[in-house]
């Protein structure tokens, strides 16, 4: 049965959020073409994953048969994250910019995930290949050619991780100029900003189905 991992990490809620509203779109139509389907749901601002700590990071670098209990633990909670990512057939996440990069909710749910031996430096990862669609929507634009191109650490830190570290097929839909409705000073880019946020709307319908129709083939 095809099985999609959704993830938000906004502040806000869906009706005040950009990224929950696009990731929302997408799922929509994933579940268009999958009502069977499973859908993995994790609100990663409502229910924080832990940070890595040194009991399951040290637990994720040696021999289970020498852990100790709490070791054991922590990478029992660790791997079950691990196993949502590896059982998905196609993972969607909500990755709006926060002070020029992702909400450091995502980061500690990458850190569970990246496990050395298991999703990245192994010959066979179960994640190679898997179909990651991000959201990355900010409140300016930070697109190339732009003043502020060189502060974009969101799409270029997901590209690294997911991408080239977890060997994910990484793709993007970006909404730009969310502020501009609420910053008087960037008033002249509503329009711009609205065209920004319907064309990141009719790519996750897009994209969604795409998605859908992979896993049915």
């Amino acid at each position: 049965m095809a099985t999609l991992l959704h993830l938000d990490s906004s502040l806000w809620p869906e009706q005040a959020s950009t990224s929950r509203a696009v990731t929302a779109a997408f799922r929509k139509a994933w579940e268009e073409q999958h009502p069977d389907g499973i859908v993995v749901y994790r609100d990663l601002d409502a229910d924080p994953v832990p940070h890595l700590d040194s009991l399951a990071a040290v637990a994720g670098l040696t021999d289970p048969a020498g852990h100790t209990p709490e070791q054991t633990a922590a990478i029992a909670r660790r791997l079950r994250f691990v196993e949502e990512l590896e059982g998905a057939d196609a993972v969607l996440i909500g990755a709006p910019m926060i002070n020029f990069t992702v909400p450091s909710t995502l980061k500690a749910w990458l850190d569970q995930v990246v496990v050395q031996g298991r999703t990245f430096a192994v010959e066979e990862s179960p994640i190679k290949g898997t179909p990651v669609y991000v959201v990355a929507s900010r409140g300016g634009s930070y697109a190339p050619g732009t003043p502020r191109e060189g502060f974009e650490y969101v799409q270029n830190y997901l590209q690294a991780v997911l991408g080239d570290m977890l060997g994910m097929e990484v793709d993007f839909i970006v909404p730009e100029l969310t502020l501009a409705h609420v910053t008087p000073a960037m008033a002249e880019l509503i329009p711009l900003a609205d065209a920004s946020r319907a064309r990141a709307h009719e790519d996750a319908a897009v994209k969604g189905k795409s998605a859908a129709l992979k896993a049915i083939a």
